[in-house]
């Protein structure tokens, strides 16, 4: 059976066989069944390599960080997580810099810590009663990379297109929404006005 460790746009965790392009993770959230147990133990959501100087271990081991995993970045992004300052440094160092860049005045620091980054991510991505929190904004205003809800699914803004999510990849592309509509807006404010400020993420094959 899957474990219940694949990531959706929303944030949400759900079992099913498809691994994806990445791993990460929100702390220690499963038992010793292997049962996901809380959402998330720590403010540090992270995303990692799927492969890192040939570590190997049993996913969900007893005692130690949970293994998420995500169709691609963009996914990642849109959940709340940001790249791993350890197993993925210099892509690390890429997003702190475009972070900062379009996020002036979201830290006092120039030069913030990561958990500085974290809890401005933790504010933005849970809302009350630890509900995915969503915005609202005019369609034609976001950048590629950006998830919306299109009738409650998620769906990523990419070359144009409005192209529907699932843990497989991406489906047929969508009718765009129309001038000066507004869309709710999976993907944190800040990650997408990093996005607007040129920051591309990795995205599944098939939305190319």
């Amino acid at each position: 059976m899957p474990l219940q460790n694949r990531v959706t746009p929303t944030g949400h965790l759900e079992a099913v066989p498809a691994r994806g392009a990445w791993t990460g993770n929100r702390g220690i959230i499963h038992n010793e069944r292997r049962e996901v147990v809380a959402q998330w133990r720590s403010k540090a959501w992270i995303t990692c390599l799927l492969s890192f100087r040939g570590r190997r271990r049993p996913v969900f081991s007893p005692h130690t960080w949970s293994e998420l995993f995500f169709l691609d970045e963009a996914t990642a992004f849109s959940a709340g997580h940001r790249p791993c300052a350890y197993c993925c440094r210099p892509r690390y160092r890429e997003f702190k810099e475009a972070w900062c860049r379009a996020n002036p005045g979201l830290v006092d620091s120039p030069r913030p810590l990561a958990t500085q980054i974290d809890a401005c991510l933790h504010a933005e991505r849970v809302g009350p009663g630890r509900s995915k929190l969503t915005w609202r904004e005019c369609f034609e205003a976001l950048p590629a990379g950006t998830f919306i809800l299109v009738d409650g699914a998620p769906c990523l803004l990419w070359g144009g297109q409005v192209l529907p999510w699932s843990h497989e990849g991406y489906g047929q592309a969508l009718p765009v929404p129309g001038d000066g509509e507004e869309v709710e807006v999976l993907t944190p404010t800040s990650i997408v006005a990093m996005f607007r400020a040129g920051c591309r993420p990795q995205v599944h094959e098939t939305a190319t």
